[in-house]
């Protein structure tokens, strides 16, 4: 199973559309505090509809308390503006994790250049734009993920 990490999201709107999309792909979220927002917010539950009760999610207290919860093999994806490679170059696993950093500041650049090789981006074409919202990050690259998977565990209609 795929896993979406927010390293100290600060929005609730944006984090409750993360978990609603990670419901939907059953992906498991990862939430690393501190959190810009209580997790009883009512835009966190407003975004994430009533669908917190079909996502499989963590909470941590910091990187270092989820960081040493990982199996030793885990792979992890750093998606920020800067790395080499764009997310669609990236080869994911089934159980990879897309790390994504605070709406604000991204992700630390000490933690990006400790992982250059997974360190990847999605383009920017006007260079007058700061950012791509974050939710809308988060699906760009986990469906290129799925996609990737053959979009297994599907729930395909019946006729």
């Amino acid at each position: 199973m795929l896993h979406v990490v927010l390293l100290e999201p600060e929005i609730p709107p944006n984090t409750g559309n993360v978990a609603r999309l990670c419901a939907a792909t059953n992906t498991t979220l990862h939430l690393i505090e501190p959190l810009g927002f209580k997790l009883d917010d009512s835009q966190l539950k407003r975004a994430g509809m009533d669908y917190w009760q079909h996502v499989q999610w963590h909470r941590w207290s910091n990187w270092q308390a989820f960081a040493e919860s990982l199996p030793p093999n885990a792979k992890l994806w750093f998606v920020e503006q800067g790395g080499e490679k764009l997310y669609s170059q990236a080869e994911f696993g089934p159980d990879d994790y897309l790390v994504f950093g605070r709406e604000t500041a991204g992700v630390p650049k000490a933690l990006l250049e400790q992982h250059r090789d997974t360190w990847i981006r999605l383009p920017m074409f006007n260079p007058n734009a700061r950012s791509l919202n974050l939710a809308n990050c988060v699906a760009i690259v986990l469906f290129e993920a799925k996609r990737q998977q053959g979009f297994q565990g599907e729930d395909l209609p019946t006729a």
